[in-house]
């Protein structure tokens, strides 16, 4: 009998070892040993707040879009009637949602540098100029130098604005200003291989040339994903060191950013055990939108979960999207039924909640809304935002 009971034990020892080691290798393949413990340790310190229609929870949401009409290497014709698609087809989808303050849906497209043609900008920017969204700066690059970044951004910020219309200068320097988002999400060199960047002094040349905020992550399931997750805060370059993006200051309510730090604006990142692979591993949440997973109020509610917020100031929710707006497949997502199911669920859900105010944004509108709060604004001030915006808009810090 004694002998049966040691061998059961055994035979469950090496099922759970077996199991761990599985575990394991799971987390390893979708690389979340990057951000499984600061995952946990958020969820852990955070809590719910009583909102109620007198102190409400501000909700602002930015769609923010990794555009590449040049995607798949289509002909130019091919890649044109991509964009013309979305200067068409987004104000005759759209145009009859509104937010909470009567503003459609907006869409900041993250333009590449690296497939830069005027034909491509000029339509873009006449869609933007008839308020439904915003133009900022992506870029692709790999083997790079900090001196061929420099003149990357600098002759590409001058070029957006100059030419059509686009970007905004900062209202103390008079500097023409621009949000990034890297491709291959190779921030700061953060590949393990080295691959699509090459710059590890990156976070110091955004700042040279005007970056106002990155907005690259959440990468997740890619091993460039940082361990601070669900966070708004500031990166500095630490000397001879990549990946300067993995550490940082939370933005916060009465705190000023330190010098040169780039502040950087993540979008949500959670287990979604409602969606299990193999009915077992629970699927990422990384807030993208593509073919097969739209925005869905389902979505919605773990991105509310995540909590992303100004340290001090938890009743404004800061909700940033990412997509590939031009790629096959996505492109029918985002300017099809499905998205405009979203919008018709969250308009009659906000209806439901009194206690919720919501807002379409652009990513400058966004980094905007963060500096009021760490200002100790209250109520999100739209109005002292665009006081300014014109042909050269003024950024509010």
């Amino acid at each position: 009998m004694t002998s049966y009971l040691f061998a059961s034990l055994f035979v469950c020892l090496i099922c759970l070892i077996g199991l761990a080691g599985c575990i394991y290798l799971a987390i390893r393949a979708r690389n979340m040993q990057y951000w499984l413990p600061s995952y946990y340790r958020l969820k852990k310190n955070r809590r719910s707040l009583p909102f109620t229609p007198e102190k409400p929870r501000h909700i602002f949401i930015a769609v923010c879009d990794h555009f590449e009409p040049e995607w798949g290497n289509p002909t130019k014709s091919e890649a044109l009637a991509r964009v013309d698609r979305w200067c068409e087809e987004y104000p005759a989808r759209f145009s009859k949602f509104s937010d909470s303050r009567g503003q459609v849906p907006q869409h900041t497209f993250f333009f590449p540098q690296d497939q830069y043609a005027p034909e491509y900008l000029d339509r873009l920017a006449t869609l933007c100029k008839q308020g439904y969204g915003d133009v900022d700066v992506h870029l692709h690059h790999d083997h790079d130098t900090a001196e061929g970044l420099r003149n990357k951004m600098n002759e590409f910020r001058q070029t957006l604005f100059d030419r059509h219309g686009l970007l905004r200068k900062d209202s103390v320097t008079g500097e023409i200003v621009y949000g990034f988002i890297h491709g291959n999400w190779a921030l700061c060199n953060s590949r393990p291989d080295g691959r699509w960047c090459g710059v590890d002094n990156e976070i110091e040349v955004l700042l040279e040339t005007g970056c106002y905020a990155d907005l690259t992550m959440p990468s997740a399931p890619s091993n460039t994903q940082t361990q601070i997750i669900n966070s708004l805060y500031y990166a500095k370059q630490r000397p001879n060191e990549r990946k300067s993006h993995d550490q940082g200051t939370l933005a916060k309510v009465g705190q000023a950013p330190e010098q040169d730090s780039l502040l950087m604006i993540q979008g949500p990142l959670r287990l979604d055990w409602s969606q299990r692979k193999w009915g077992v591993l629970p699927r990422i949440e990384n807030s993208d939108l593509h073919a097969g997973r739209p925005a869905t109020l389902k979505r919605f509610q773990h991105w509310l979960a995540a909590d992303v917020h100004v340290k001090g100031r938890p009743d404004w929710t800061f909700i940033k999207l990412h997509t590939h707006g031009a790629k096959t497949g996505n492109i029918d997502t985002l300017l099809g039924s499905e998205t405009e199911a979203f919008h018709t669920d969250l308009q009659q859900e906000a209806a439901q909640h009194p206690e919720w105010k919501y807002y379409y944004v652009t990513a400058w509108e966004m980094a905007s809304l963060i500096h009021q709060a760490e200002q100790g604004q209250r109520i999100p001030d739209f109005e002292a935002i665009h006081s300014n915006h014109s042909s050269e808009p003024q950024l509010q810090v």
